[in-house]
């Protein structure tokens, strides 16, 4: 990193880019003071800021490596940027600052993705992004009915930058990246052509910078800043995993999609701990562990299927029920979160209350690693569990580190992460059992080793359908998540919104081209179409394991891939051609690995979609192996069952892939 004086300021470069320009008349630097309204219901968030004070730091004093700022020549510094490498360390010295707004240098043609998991816009360029982790909302699209039925019956509607998993890192197609190290409430703002404003809601530690010549080794460094995903587990890759909440039943109806071809690695059952019966449908009973009633002789049950090859998975999530048997112990001990009065607070989760556990308290994060996740999880025979809910914890509560909770808000999915990687690692168990989670922040990397895409509605809406799951996949691999999924057939099904089974096949084939296959019958599985209820759709989704079987030797040299050098499973067409800027904007389409292009149908209705194939290859169409040229968009015959797939003429793997033909 470069400081060069220029008139009326400087100038700062990484590696020949300059990220940061100011001056007296385009000063980069604002600060001050603003008066924050968080309402929260139910995991989603009413926010807005009251600006006291917004002064714009015109003059700067430069001593070696040190930036003071001031509002005018002859005025007290206020605010100070020490330049320490590739970072850029903040201090605010005047204690009624707590909003900083930073303006980096852009191009009228730049590119920028990340932000952690957005599911709606892959190029961030253009729009303004808040980062704040909540429930990503029902619809996300103000313009929807659905959107407003939700906003109106439970304020959860939800908009374009709604996300469980935000993270205030953002890279650019100017081949560098940012992150900002602070937990507060942030925005990113990349709507001026010539500077993008980074506006945080507190004094950042820090701004980190990266930058490298090509995007697979700038992704490379990003993975070694946030922490690298262990191989998938060698079961996963026999089948799909089956979600079913039907108790003992459960094993009945997977034993039937078994005899009818789908393959299987294992049994994701959610309801294990038992259900309660509320207006949103069916909930679980969370207290966390096997309810003897809904799933007799379960420990028996689950050795006999690992017998088998099968695994089973549970659900799990940091809060516990007051009506449950662990609630007790848990408050005797002082382990949940405090209210103002220093009891224990109760979060309303929709007609049951709950307490949530204070990980701030290393003992209580130790108690819940190995009573909870330990003994009656992975003790009792589970090879896995959804992660839920670490985007949940309430603003106004008391924590045992003494931190304000609207700072521990979005740091609260990466703790949660760190809970359950230690339970794994205790049993020595990482990179066997596989958790998966859907919130997560800065560091959820090193912990997590599988994210899902959340509650997208059981339909092909384009900002909560099939298609965003894609748009998940690729911005938070590029950020060091080398593992993306999501619930096949969508989970959210409200105000008569109801999956079709061409929804659940077309979701199907996606899934088939990621790197672990997991259905779910949604929230109210009585008014949907399951898998097993379809004969039609029931050889679909076999078929559909059978491929997923049949690319495992190349999904596992991925898998290894990710390990040693942080690339994704699923990648953005652009990183692996970016001499190619038609690529850099393509979010309905990736790479699976360098050699496949997979381009699922996400409309309803469609028979043929079109895409773009980059320039300076061949590729080959995997069902009709119809060679064509790259650097432009073709249309592509889809029917069901042959989703656009493509792979680069040459690659290693060709006999693999054209062998697909025959499934």
């Amino acid at each position: 990193m470069q400081l060069d004086l220029i008139p009326g300021g400087f100038s700062l470069t990484l590696d020949g880019r300059e990220i940061l320009r100011h001056t007296d008349a385009s000063p980069a630097l604002f600060v001050g003071h603003g008066e924050e309204r968080m309402d929260m219901y139910r995991g989603n968030f009413d926010i807005d800021d009251y600006v006291v004070e917004r002064t714009a730091l015109v003059h700067v004093e430069i001593e070696g490596n040190r930036l003071s700022f001031s509002a005018a020549k002859g005025l007290d510094p206020r605010f100070v940027i020490t330049l320490d490498g590739h970072h850029l360390v903040t201090e605010a010295l005047d204690a009624k600052i707590n909003r900083v707004w930073l303006r980096l240098t852009a191009d009228s043609d730049e590119h920028v993705w990340g932000g952690g998991e957005q599911m709606s816009y892959f190029d961030m360029r253009g729009r303004r992004f808040p980062l704040w982790t909540s429930e990503p909302g029902v619809g996300r699209d103000k313009t929807s009915e659905i959107t407003f039925k939700s906003d109106v019956t439970g304020r959860a509607g939800g908009d374009y930058y709604n996300t469980n998993y935000p993270q205030p890192t953002f890279l650019s197609s100017r081949r560098y990246a940012v992150h900002v190290e602070t937990t507060a409430y942030l925005v990113f703002d990349f709507r001026r052509p010539d500077f993008h404003e980074i506006e945080v809601w507190a004094i950042p530690e820090r701004l980190e910078f990266f930058a490298a010549p090509t995007f697979v080794a700038l992704v490379g460094q990003l993975s070694e800043r946030f922490g690298r995903q262990p191989q998938l587990p060698d079961w996963v890759y026999s089948g799909a995993i089956l979600g079913l909440k039907d108790g003992d039943n459960s094993f009945t109806r997977m034993e039937a999609m078994r005899q009818a071809g789908v393959k299987v690695s294992g049994l994701w059952c959610e309801d294990w701990i038992g259900l309660r019966h509320t207006s949103f449908g069916a909930r679980l009973f969370w207290d966390w562990r096997a309810n003897e009633e809904r799933y007799p002789h379960l420990r028996q049950k689950i050795a006999a299927l690992r017998d088998e090859g099968i695994r089973f998975l549970g659900y799990v999530n940091p809060y516990i029920c007051v009506d449950g048997t662990l609630y007790p112990a848990a408050e005797e001990r002082g382990y949940f979160a405090k209210d103002e009065a220093g009891h224990t607070a109760l979060v309303d989760f929709g007609e049951f209350d709950c307490g949530v556990v204070d990980f701030t308290n290393s003992e209580a994060a130790a108690w819940f690693a190995e009573e909870v996740l330990g003994k009656n999880m992975l003790d009792f025979g589970l090879s896995g569990w959804m992660a839920d809910f670490g985007e949940y914890l309430p603003i106004d509560v008391k924590l045992a580190n003494g931190v304000d909770a609207k700072l521990m808000h979005n740091a609260w999915p990466t703790l949660w992460a760190e809970v359950n990687a230690r339970a794994v690692e205790s049993r020595g168990q990482t990179g066997e059992a596989l958790f998966f989670m859907r919130a997560g922040f800065t560091g959820v990397q090193a912990h997590c080793p599988l994210l899902w895409g959340g509650d997208q509605s059981v339909d092909f809406s384009r900002h909560d359908g099939l298609v965003t799951v894609m748009c998940g996949a690729l911005s938070s691999g590029l950020l060091g998540n080398a593992y993306h999924h999501s619930d096949i057939g969508g989970y959210t099904s409200l105000f008569g919104n109801v999956r079709t089974p061409e929804l659940l096949m077309r979701w199907a084939e996606m899934a088939a081209f990621t790197p672990v296959m997991r259905s779910h019958e949604g929230n109210r599985p009585l008014d949907n179409v399951q898998i097993d209820q379809d004969p039609e759709v029931l050889a679909h989704f076999a078929r559909m394991t059978s491929i997923y079987v049949h690319l495992a030797p190349y999904l596992k040299a991925l898998s290894a891939e990710a390990a040693s050098t942080g690339l994704p499973v699923q990648r953005p067409l652009f990183l692996h051609h970016e001499d190619d800027r038609d690529t850099y904007t393509i979010q309905d389409a990736y790479l699976y690995g360098r050699d496949l292009l997979v381009a699922p149908v996400w409309q309803a209705g469609d028979t043929a979609r079109r895409v773009y194939l980059p320039k300076n290859e061949t590729w080959v169409h995997v069902w009709s192996g119809e060679k064509h040229a790259g650097g432009r968009e073709i249309e592509i015959a889809s029917p069901l069952g042959s989703p656009p797939v493509f792979y680069r003429a040459g690659a290693a793997e060709t006999a693999l892939f054209d062998a697909l033909r025959t499934i």
